[in-house]
């Protein structure tokens, strides 16, 4: 049931995908896997949107180097751990949704526990061996996965469910070497925003997903292109899986 103060906070978005849409985000439970510079934007709107239960996960602390992107934190919280931070600062911004925060690491021995009952995985990670592990969890549970990655002015987003796409090994069969990236802190604020955005559309039934297409994002041509792929019938993770 939607509240008279909610009605008044969601307002806007009520126009949009009315009471019953709103009640799905609420009734919603999403993982965003990184509280850095994808992980900021993506929270701060699924918190803003109403999404009842967020699991924010990230093992490290606030650095100064982070806060030309990372925006959920500021300089008061260097040192502090970075998923604490996320709870403390999406809380402030709605009260009436629960965080739950985990400053451990991501691993094959704790993502079954952390995203446990969730409705989706949100992909705001650095690095492709935490990004495969996410891609396995989803396929295995059946949920979406929701993937972002950027590099300087560029970046990409793509929306993966089980059973009906291509994975994110489909895509990516191969890991990029590891590696620090340069980043602008646009680029995750947009690219975040699309990784948002899929994840609201999802739960409401609105719209066309990104699936089986991937978004590519140039800052420096003010371009976008949509790369159309392909389930691959020989993928490791999920072939044969429905």
């Amino acid at each position: 049931m939607i509240s008279e103060d909610e009605l008044s906070r969601y307002k806007r978005q009520i126009m949009i995908f009315g009471k019953e849409g709103q009640e799905k985000l609420k009734n919603a439970k999403v993982f965003v896997a990184g509280a850095g510079g994808l992980g900021s934007p993506v929270a701060y709107y699924l918190a803003a949107a109403g999404v009842g239960s967020l699991v924010i996960a990230d093992r490290d602390r606030v650095e100064l180097s982070n806060l030309n992107r990372q925006i959920l934190h500021n300089s008061s919280n260097i040192g502090y751990e970075k998923a604490l931070s996320a709870r403390e600062k999406l809380t402030a911004l709605n009260p009436d949704i629960e965080v739950i925060a985990y400053d451990g690491t991501i691993d094959s021995s704790s993502v079954g526990m952390i995203v446990g009952d969730c409705d989706g995985i949100v992909d705001a990670m650095d690095n492709f061996a935490t990004r495969y592990l996410l891609n396995e969890t989803a396929v295995e549970k059946g949920i979406p996965l929701f993937h972002g990655a950027v590099r300087g002015f560029h970046g990409q987003a793509t929306t993966i469910v089980p059973g009906e796409t291509g994975c994110l090994r489909c895509l990516f069969p191969n890991a990029a070497p590891s590696e620090i990236s340069p980043v602008l802190g646009t680029t995750p604020a947009i690219i975040g925003s699309v990784q948002a955005n899929e994840v609201i559309k999802y739960i409401t039934g609105r719209g066309r997903l990104l699936t089986n297409r991937l978004f590519i994002w140039d800052g420096l041509e003010a371009e976008s292109t949509v790369m159309p792929f392909a389930k691959n019938p020989k993928c490791t993770v999920c072939a044969g899986k429905k």
